[in-house]
């Protein structure tokens, strides 16, 4: 079974699976920690039929009945279809050095080779922020770049 992965920037990821009986199913991933199970109509496949919405205890209880470790793999492994390519979102808590700085003063790209394309805020999205952008606490970076050069972002700006 196939499984696409789509990132909605500012929102989450959305997982898109056909069964083989042909229902088109969708879980949406939101950057908050929610997920929604959206169910499309059999007769137009792009018409959503509803949407349920699920808490994070609902979502782990029903992860762990349809056995979220084996779908957790292969989720992984969709995600190394574009290899050496990493896209991550990256918290800047209050206590990080960086947290009312700006993305130049965290020299970014110079130190580990890894793009900040984009900041959420306060459930809104900030694309291709110069480097002139100030952080606050609380805001989320949405970083590209090598697996090892996001690690060493999550490091820099930790706090």
């Amino acid at each position: 079974m196939e499984v696409q992965q789509t990132t909605l920037p500012g929102v989450g990821v959305r997982y898109d699976l056909t069964t083989r009986a042909g229902r088109q199913l969708a879980v949406l991933a939101h950057v908050s920690g929610r997920h929604d199970l959206l169910v499309y109509d059999r007769d137009d496949p792009d018409t959503c039929q509803e949407v349920i919405q699920l808490t994070e205890e609902e979502s782990d209880t029903l992860a762990e009945l349809l056995g979220a470790a084996r779908i957790v793999g292969r989720l992984g492994q969709l995600q190394q279809q574009v290899e050496g390519l990493a896209i991550d979102w990256l918290p800047v808590g209050g206590g990080s050095p960086y947290a009312t700085g700006t993305i130049a003063d965290t020299q970014a790209r110079s130190r580990t080779g890894v793009s900040i394309v984009a900041v959420l805020r306060a459930g809104g999205a900030i694309p291709a922020p110069n480097p002139d952008f100030r952080f606050a606490p609380g805001d989320t970076m949405v970083v590209v770049g090598t697996p090892a050069g996001v690690r060493a972002l999550n490091e820099l700006i930790g706090g």
